[in-house]
């Protein structure tokens, strides 16, 4: 059985991958506007499956899942040339939900 992967774990995975090319990262400026193209595309989909724009029969269809990871590994290289633990940063903003909006939706009753 396939050990479920970290964010640390991906981090690193992705930092080698990129560490075997000359190149390395992209630029921060560039690392946003490929965010931004991956978020593009992923809204695509997303309008296409559920939204009222259907594609045309020209388009190609895509994948939500596909999107999605396109979307994290791009976030994940940004993270790396910045520095950044994912994990730490994921972390901070649940305590900061946690803590802010403690009592600003409405809780379940019964939570399994």
């Amino acid at each position: 059985m396939e050990q479920a992967r970290t964010l640390k774990s991906l981090q690193e995975e992705v930092h080698e991958y990129i560490s075997g090319f000359e190149e390395g990262y992209f630029p921060p400026m560039e690392l946003m506007a490929r965010l931004t193209e991956e978020l593009g595309e992923l809204s695509r989909e997303v309008q296409h499956v559920h939204g009222m724009k259907k594609k045309k029969e020209s388009e190609e269809i895509g994948s939500l899942a596909e999107e999605t990871g396109d979307l994290l590994f791009v976030l994940i290289c940004f993270a790396n040339s910045q520095g950044i633990d994912l994990q730490d940063a994921l972390t901070s903003v649940l305590k900061k939900f946690n803590d802010r909006d403690a009592n600003r939706w409405t809780r379940k009753e019964n939570i399994d």
